[in-house]
Order: C-alpha cells, then structure tokens, then sequence
C-alpha cells in the first residue's frame, strides 16, 4: 500500500484523489491547497488529512509518494522539494513555462534516484499505446509519417488562457510528448509552425491563437504533422495516424460505447464523441495512476520522466519560434 499526498484540488486533482482512493494498491493520506474551502470539499468524511503546507507533505514520515496538481508556476519547486524529501512524484504538466527554469530544476535534482514521472497521461491511452507497440514491433515497415490530431470541444476560459503561457505550451506539449513516444530514439531536430485565432478572433487581444498546425523532421528524416483547434463542437478530437512502407495504423476516437445505428435515413449512426478529457482519457489516467505506483514500488514502469518533459518543452519553445520568424527552425536543448 503506497500512502499518497496531493497538492492542488482543483479539477484535474480531484480527479487524481478519486482514483488514488479507487486503486487497491494505494491511499490518500494527505492533502494541501491554498483554498481550505477546495480542501474541505475533497476531503469530505474521508480519513485524509488537510496539509497546512506544503512542507507539511513534504516532511511527513507517513507520505510515501507525492501528487502534484497545483498551478504550474509551483511545478519545479515541488518536484525540487519531492526530491530532496525522497518522496517520489507525479507532477502535472508542464514542468515550467520558462525552459530555463525546468534546467535549473533539472540540474537541482541531478544524481537523484527518487523517481519523478511528468503527468502526459495520453501515453497510457490503450488505443495510442497500441499504435506504439505496434510500431515498435515493426508490424508497418519503416515508420515514414506520423499524423497527431487534437482538438478540443471548446476552448477554456480568459482566465485560464492568460495563466496557461499559450496554447502551444498549454495543449500541444501533449502532442510533442506522444509523437516523441512513438518515434522512440529518434528525436525531432526541426519544426515548422503556423497558428492564428481563426475560430474566435478576439483571442488576438490576449496574444493567443486557437488552430495550429506544426510540421516535424527527425533525425532520420520522419515526418510529423500535428494538428490542434481549441473549438471541435463533436467532441473530443484525439487520433492517432502511422504511416509505415508495409501499412498503416491508426488510433480512433472514442465514444460512450461502440453501438452503431443503421436506417434508411442514415447510417453508421453513433453516440458523440466525450466532450470532457477526464472522460475521453479516463482509462490512461487510471493506466498511468498504476504505472507510479509500480516505479514506486521498486518496478520496472515504462513512464514519462523529467527529460520528457524538458524535450517536449523544448519542441513547444521551437514552434513559437517558428510562429515568429515564419522559417523552420532547429529544435534547441
């Protein structure tokens, strides 16, 4: 049983709290937010402790494992302070929004074998893990192309925009991290971006963009094409194409349940795609709950670690770099 602390209580950490409770292998035995009031909701009648701080947690002989689902601004410190304490962490993503802030942490915690694991969660969906695998299996040939399409039902609030340091930043990191997934060790060198507020214009006065499309080189010369909207008024938009010399898969999108409906009037008639990405990615988060929980105990877990995280970061840094200049530029580490 691994006794688990959560940071953060908002959406995606009540979340987190829900499935640490609901997995045999583990306990929630603490928890911090700057709003008691979040905490108290959480909580409810549970045994569970409110952290009055953070170093409360991170002092705590009782907490194994640590959860962080705070605003990203407090990312690196706690991953920093998880560390030092020995406590093993799965901290949300991005690390950071500034890339020379996720170096000084990566160099803060360097030498370190506690084990710290970045929240991109899409790794662990069954379909994309698949595709993976199947990839890697050379089941396909030679991987050529690989197409990545992510859109959202619709885009969220001023308020978080202005916080989220860019769509690019914000949504399509997800994207770089499971493109790079998939290619394994051969990393994406270049990119190519465009993006605008196509689908709501006033996005511009908030210097934010709504569609993208991002085009990739690899060392070897595969091709990557990503492709984002923040507004896909069917549903979550999550694919996953690979193009090989000896076939093609994909990774489709899902639905409530797999009935199809047939008439006169239409056919291949199905429920809508989730509209929500706690329930789109349900099943990868509860995949990468146990995946922790396996490096935690001592096993080996094929999960995304702090280098991921700066890597992916660093292809988000060399699309707005590209956005500006209009060229394709090298991706810099």
């Amino acid at each position: 049983m691994v006794n688990i602390a959560l940071i953060g209580c908002g959406r995606i950490g009540r979340m987190h709290a829900e499935l640490v409770q609901a997995n045999p292998r583990s306990r929630l035995v603490s928890v911090h937010d700057v709003n008691p009031d979040a905490v108290a909701a959480l909580i409810g009648d549970a045994p569970v402790r409110a952290a009055a701080s953070p170093e409360e947690i991170f002092a705590d002989p009782d907490v194994d494992a640590i959860i962080v689902a705070s605003v990203t601004s407090t990312h690196a410190d706690y991953i920093e302070a998880s560390v030092a304490a020995g406590k093993p962490v799965l901290c949300e993503k991005p690390i950071d929004l500034d890339i020379a802030r996720v170096k000084a942490c990566q160099a803060a915690i360097a030498g370190s074998d506690v084990p710290v694991q970045i929240g991109f969660n899409r790794r662990f969906d069954p379909g994309h893990r698949a595709l993976r695998d199947a990839v890697s299996a050379g089941e396909i040939g030679k991987l050529v192309q690989l197409i990545v399409t992510s859109r959202d039902p619709s885009p969220p609030g001023r308020d978080y925009l202005t916080g989220a340091g860019g769509m690019i930043r914000d949504m399509t990191i997800h994207d770089f991290d499971l493109a790079r997934f998939i290619l394994g060790d051969d990393e994406p060198v270049e990119l190519w971006a465009t993006g605008a507020p196509l689908i709501d214009p006033g996005m511009a006065d908030i210097d934010e963009i709504d569609c993208a499309m991002i085009v990739m080189r690899t060392a070897a010369g595969r091709q990557i094409c990503i492709n984002n909207a923040r507004q896909a008024p069917y549903g979550y938009d999550q694919r996953l194409e690979a193009v090989g010399s000896d076939g093609m898969l994909q990774s489709t999108n899902r639905t409530p349940h797999g009935l199809k409906r047939f008439g006169a009037a239409a056919t291949e008639v199905q429920q809508p795609y989730h509209t929500f990405f706690i329930e789109r990615y349900r099943d990868a988060f509860v995949a990468q709950l146990s995946g922790f929980l396996d490096k935690v105990s001592g096993q080996d877990a094929d999960i995304p670690v702090f280098d991921d995280g700066l890597k992916a970061l660093a292809l988000a840094e060399a699309a707005y770099r590209a956005l500006s200049s209009g060229k394709a530029e090298r991706v810099e580490i």
